[in-house]
């Protein structure tokens, strides 16, 4: 049974018809903790799949890595039920140079998967500093080609097409358009990790011309984990929320809310979105 979207036989019921059982298809929901150098750092709510990109993406988010060579190991640790390895413990392994995360950066308690801010003192301690002035982005984007990305998402969503339960978020090329990187969860902060962590790996970091665009709405944390990987356009198909569209101002990047084809309203930064009228 596949952990990413398990099956499970469930009783459809409709008013006035008999009850049909049959099986369908979830989004998967593990813990996943990850460790830096053995000691616990935080537990997250997440699908399984692509775990190792979500580690390294949180250790962007948090500040502690900003590139590939920060990174040593990422691997699979401890965890093990009756003997069989759970695979939801990852240990993280720093390069020398790189400070381990002190005591206040750690989640003291769970965090689920719709929160990923959570265990954080103060919102002063959430705006942590991007390594990555995105004002030095002369990014400029094409609104046609902004609008044509949602489509784009939602082909390239197949764990979404059997489960209709989970969030996704996308790398895209802001020239062409092409997406580089796509990634679902049943957490949005953990779809954006994956994505960060996996354009880390890549040596890609800072994201340069680049869109990321989210299915949901624009949180504040999204757009902190944008800034921390130096994107410098943020795209969702819902709404932002207040501090979203002031941390965007903040730091330069562009924030489009609502784009749904053929329109969007741009939030933050409209001087970085082109071809309108």
């Amino acid at each position: 049974m596949s952990r990413v979207a398990p099956r499970r036989r469930v009783q459809r019921l409709t008013l006035g018809e008999a009850p049909v059982v049959r099986h369908d298809t979830l989004a998967g929901e593990e813990p996943l903790e990850i460790r830096v150098g053995g000691r616990s750092l935080a537990v997250t709510m997440r699908t399984p799949g692509a775990d190792v990109d979500l580690a390294a993406g949180f250790l962007v988010s948090e500040g502690v890595v900003a590139a590939r060579e920060d990174l040593v190991t990422v691997r699979y640790c401890a965890g093990e039920v009756d003997g069989v390895n759970t695979y939801n413990v990852l240990d993280v392994t720093l390069a020398p140079h790189v400070a381990a995360p002190g005591e206040s950066a750690a989640r003291a308690f769970f965090t689920t998967s719709s929160c990923g801010l959570c265990g954080k003192a103060s919102i002063d301690a959430v705006r942590t500093r991007s390594r990555f002035d995105l004002t030095a982005d002369p990014l400029r984007v094409d609104a046609a080609l902004l609008a044509a990305l949602p489509e784009r998402l939602r082909d390239a969503q197949a764990v979404f097409a059997a489960t209709g339960g989970l969030h996704a978020a996308a790398l895209a090329d802001a020239t062409t358009g092409e997406l580089w990187c796509v990634r679902e969860d049943v957490g949005r902060h953990n779809a954006v990790d994956k994505v960060v962590g996996w354009a880390l790996r890549e040596g890609r970091l800072p994201l340069v011309g680049t869109v990321l665009l989210v299915s949901g709405r624009a949180s504040f944390e999204l757009v902190q984990k944008a800034a921390m990987a130096g994107v410098a356009m943020l795209c969702a198909v819902s709404a932002p929320s207040s501090l979203a569209v002031e941390l965007a101002e903040e730091t330069g990047m562009g924030l489009v809310g609502f784009l749904r084809p053929p329109s969007m309203v741009v939030y933050a930064n409209p001087q970085r979105v082109t071809g309108t009228r």
